[in-house]
């Protein structure tokens, strides 16, 4: 959601950390572990590749899950994960299981270059305020102010990114039967930019940043809760001397990003929405206003929660959930 932009895996946030940590001994004259640029570098390229192989092999569902965001009610095409993922294949064939996949992948590098320079600044202003609330000058980031550091710098880079992610939902969307086919992430650029200003291109980016608050803090309350009941309880012989083995600590972390994706989903559905509007050549897939086919024009974010409850209920604003839930439980 803002999700998939701001993703937070303990996994993730902990990779960051180590590699902040290390730049920060390199910068003082520390001999680091290794080198901190060429390990920066190297992480960032085996992290863009195996996030370019996840991210195809889950591709069709991804797709699956923004079509089922924005189709227009009185125009339905696609109607559930096995129906939708059918369609797409008899209508588009192959290449269309995969649209905008190029644009999602080629986000992944950037996107982890800035969230990791962006991260250790975070650190640094958030350890300064700490040490002056606290009045310890020798007081060290705690796990929480990590996750929050965390969370800033996926801010920071998503919004960074997040004209690629916009277009990238266009280009989704559209099929063949567009009546101006976006030719690709430079064209969608160039043409978002001439046709409907910048401004256009951070369309949907304030549900997105909200959506960092409440995936981010359900994430780890629920990790932390679910560990602390496991190791007090040891249920069905999971714990083994006060620790949880690896695989219970990843299933513990596909429960809270569950639970922290599930409640923030409507603000994807309202960024996705946003996104569109202002589209002339828009497919046909565009959610209308309920008494016709037209798109739907939104003048922010609470005028799109509220148009979305009112023609079409509260459950439009979980709509493609299911595909994203099992995207989410196919990837790391």
């Amino acid at each position: 959601m803002a999700s998939e932009d701001v993703k937070r895996s303990e996994s993730a946030v902990s990779t960051f950390v180590n590699l902040a940590e290390e730049a920060k001994l390199a910068s003082e004259g520390v001999k680091a572990p290794s080198h901190a640029f060429l390990s920066i570098c190297k992480s960032l390229v085996a992290g863009g590749v195996a996030g370019g192989v996840s991210r195809t092999a889950v591709a069709p569902l991804e797709r699956l899950k923004i079509l089922l965001q924005v189709q227009n009610p009185h125009n339905i095409k696609y109607n559930g994960t096995i129906q939708g993922l059918k369609y797409i294949w008899k209508t588009e064939g192959f290449r269309g299981m995969f649209k905008g996949n190029g644009t999602n992948c080629a986000r992944i590098i950037p996107n982890s270059a800035m969230k990791f320079f962006s991260y250790e600044e975070a650190s640094k202003g958030i350890l300064y305020l700490y040490r002056r609330q606290s009045g310890n000058e020798d007081a060290e980031l705690t796990p929480l102010l990590r996750l929050g550091a965390g969370a800033c710098a996926g801010i920071i880079a998503m919004s960074a990114t997040y004209p690629m992610d916009m277009v990238r939902g266009r280009l989704t969307v559209q099929t063949e039967k567009s009546a101006r086919q976006y030719r690709g992430i430079f064209h969608a650029l160039s043409t978002v930019l001439r046709e409907e200003g910048p401004r256009a291109l951070y369309k949907g980016w304030l549900p997105s940043v909200i959506g960092v608050v409440p995936y981010v803090g359900l994430n780890f309350a629920v990790y932390e809760s679910l560990k602390d009941w496991l190791i007090k309880s040891k249920p069905l012989g999971l714990v083994e001397d006060s620790e949880l083995s690896v695989t219970t600590r990843l299933a513990c972390g596909a429960a809270a990003g569950t639970v922290g994706q599930t409640v923030a989903y409507p603000l994807d559905v309202v960024r996705r929405r946003m996104q569109m509007v202002g589209w002339k050549d828009a497919a046909s897939v565009v959610t209308g206003d309920g008494k016709s086919k037209a798109s739907l024009e939104y003048t922010g974010m609470v005028d799109a929660f509220r148009k979305t409850v009112r023609y079409e209920g509260f459950g439009a604003l979980y709509k493609g959930l299911v595909p994203n839930s099992v995207k989410v439980g196919l990837t790391p």
